[in-house]
């Protein structure tokens, strides 16, 4: 099994490989990456070098994905090379692409913002004028984490000078509503190419400056009829998109308004394993990892239920403190059912190092417990 990418995702397949029986090989961009210092089979390269992926891609079976940023073009080599690349490029593209995925989406009948392609601030305004302000202005590949997003407020918001360098660098960007949500959620499936399906728990989600801070499943008050609706919407996508291996789809759960009833809306897509999924390790019969490989090799698909009432996720978010693992002993005496992911990468301010996990049947204790771990190892406070 190859995966590019050495990033957690990579790493956090390593366990679920041993266990099947798989070796892993993975292509990072550093010997230091965080699914180098677990993987025996590690190749130094760039994604975005053909050279390095289709010399990567010789030697293995099956090729995957940590991260969605594989240029078409070596993707599309590797298919007509004969490599089994999962997803596929066809699939990829509606996750490299947003512009690309509303479109899509949208002739599917799949709820969604509303949107447009804009490529000038005249545009903007228009859509502006026409959807309502404020308007989300996002780069149409590449954003995450917050990255590449801009919120515009009327069309002479200072905003509109960064923006105005992203036409720049980048030409036309996705203008869409600004969307009145009662809370985000994310619904996690996996398909594999003889399309059997599974599908987790509709989570909730909580976002910080753009950043996942913590995760919620099964997401608390969720009406059961929207619960389906979501699942459904993340089996439909996953079925016409063609996707292979874990697809999560990131929604809004929205209030009614004029000319829209209660719902949910897509925000975004990513087709591999995601941080909305991390619960799973510790949570579901089988995590998001697993799933993703067997998925990925056309095996029977694991049981996806909760082991638990509750599960609750919280990052572990760089900071101030770079010695996490000092705080090690504090967390696991003061709590032994907290269970602990680090990264292994380097601390820096607001970047995801690990998370934490714990699952029961008391959500609000659960929450505190996570929370106070979380910060904990992090340096937020030290008792």
């Amino acid at each position: 099994m190859g995966v590019v990418g050495g990033g957690q995702l990579a790493r956090m397949m390593q366990p679920p490989a041993v266990a099947l029986g798989l070796r892993l090989r993975v292509l990072a961009t550093d010997p230091d990456d965080a699914a180098a210092q677990v993987t025996a089979h590690v190749a130094v390269g760039d994604h975005r070098d053909v050279t390095a992926v289709t010399s990567f891609a010789r030697d293995v079976d099956v090729l995957t994905f940590d991260h969605e940023h594989v240029p078409q073009q070596i993707l599309e080599k590797l298919e007509a090379d004969g490599v089994p690349v999962r997803p596929g490029s066809a699939a990829l593209a509606h996750a490299q692409d947003k512009a690309l995925m509303r479109e899509r989406l949208t002739s599917l009948g799949v709820p969604c913002p509303a949107w447009r392609v804009v490529a000038d601030a005249g545009e903007l305004a228009a859509f502006g004028d026409d959807a309502g302000w404020p308007v989300v202005v996002k780069t149409p590949r590449g954003g995450y984490d917050g990255k590449g997003v801009a919120v515009v407020r009327s069309p002479d918001d200072p905003a509109l000078d960064r923006v105005a360098g992203w036409w720049r660098e980048t030409g036309p960007l996705l203008a869409e509503e600004l969307v009145d949500f009662r809370r985000e959620l994310a619904v996690l499936v996996a398909r594999s190419p003889s399309g059997q399906a599974a599908a987790w728990p509709v989570a909730e989600t909580v976002q910080r400056d753009g950043v996942c801070r913590e995760v919620t499943a099964p997401a608390p008050d969720l009406d059961p009829e929207l619960a389906a609706d979501a699942v459904r919407i993340g089996l439909r996508i996953a079925g016409e998109l063609d996707v292979t291996g874990v697809l999560a789809v990131e929604l809004f759960e929205t209030a009614p308004a004029p000319g829209r009833p209660a719902g949910v809306l897509v925000n975004e897509l990513a087709m591999r394993p995601h941080n909305s999924g991390h619960w799973t390790i510790d949570g579901a019969v089988t995590s998001q990892f697993e799933q993703h490989l067997r998925a990925v090799l056309d095996l029977p698909l694991g049981d996806p239920r909760p082991r638990e009432r509750w599960s609750v996720m919280v990052n572990v978010l760089g900071g101030e403190h770079p010695d996490l693992y000092r705080s090690y002993l504090h967390v696991m005496a003061r709590d032994p059912g907290v269970k602990v992911h680090l990264y292994g990468k380097g601390v820096r301010p607001g970047r995801k190092v690990g998370h934490v996990t714990v699952c029961g049947d008391d959500l609000e204790a659960l929450r505190a417990r996570a929370r106070h771990a979380a910060d904990f190892v992090a340096g937020v406070i030290d008792e």
